[in-house]
């Protein structure tokens, strides 16, 4: 299970690799694992970005919940010259598949998690003494410059919509999952380093800031505390701005 589509996944690439934070890849990189288990694995972006760093091919197993994204996935590993098998496993039922791995990736995913789906993952790969490399977890803050004065309301009603069941048995995570995850890893005995790695989406990414304004606003939508977000909608549609949505990564290693 992503809970992407291809279509988004795709729009938000550019962002996703210019917002990964260049440390902490590296540093998952250096870890040199064999065999890389990625999580969610959508159509294999990470896989693309993590690859050629490390410091020998290494095999994959791409996990996804949806078979479409994992076949475009496997073309992608395909014509990167690299070996991954599949599995089209429902994380929900089994949050750590027990194929053999030396580290486990996720990107975009842990803040879609209940708190009850991230212990039982985080309990499955403390007993395997796994190390964990997760990029770009959501952290509840977003700024547009030039501002508008919804702003604040339509973030706060964003976070709160973030929070609701996202299909992994029960209210997700969305903006605490950086600090749960932090909280979660280090209670089970890893070493955990965190950075930065916020989305910076700009006059050039027209199609991408279109996708993320109706994304946003119909998640404002839905939870229905701001009925002025039609008009932020409009407005933000018709002014040129930036936007930073901040989003964290994470490399934890068992001590």
């Amino acid at each position: 299970m992503s809970g992407f589509s291809a279509e988004w996944l795709a729009l938000r690439a550019p962002a996703d690799t210019a917002a990964r934070d260049a440390g902490l890849l590296q540093a998952a990189a250096n870890l040199a694992p064999a065999r890389v288990m990625d999580l969610g694995c959508g159509t294999g972006a990470m896989l693309a970005t993590l690859q050629p760093l490390l410091p020998r091919p290494a095999a994959w197993v791409l996990v996804d919940g949806d078979v479409g994204l994992l076949d475009q996935a496997v073309q992608r590993a395909a014509a990167l010259g690299v070996a991954a098998a599949t599995q089209a496993c429902d994380l929900l039922a089994t949050p750590l598949p027990a194929a053999a791995a030396d580290l486990v990736t996720a990107t975009a995913l842990f803040d879609l998690v209940s708190a009850d789906w991230l212990n039982r993952f985080l309990d499955a790969l403390a007993a395997r003494r796994l190390p964990l490399y997760v990029a770009l977890s959501y952290d509840g803050a977003m700024a547009w410059s030039p501002p508008h004065p919804l702003d604040g309301a339509v973030t706060a009603a964003f976070n709160r919509h973030q929070r609701g069941p996202k299909g992994f048995g029960g209210p997700a995570l969305g903006p605490e999952a950086p600090t749960a995850l932090v909280a979660g890893l280090e209670a089970r005995g890893y070493r955990v380093t965190v950075a930065d790695s916020p989305w910076q989406v700009g006059v050039d990414q027209p199609a991408f800031t279109a996708a993320l304004l109706d994304g946003i606003a119909a998640a404002v939508a839905e939870e229905g505390s701001v009925p002025t977000i039609a008009d932020w909608l409009a407005a933000r549609r018709a002014t040129t701005h930036r936007t930073e949505v901040g989003h964290r990564d994470l490399l934890a290693v068992p001590l």
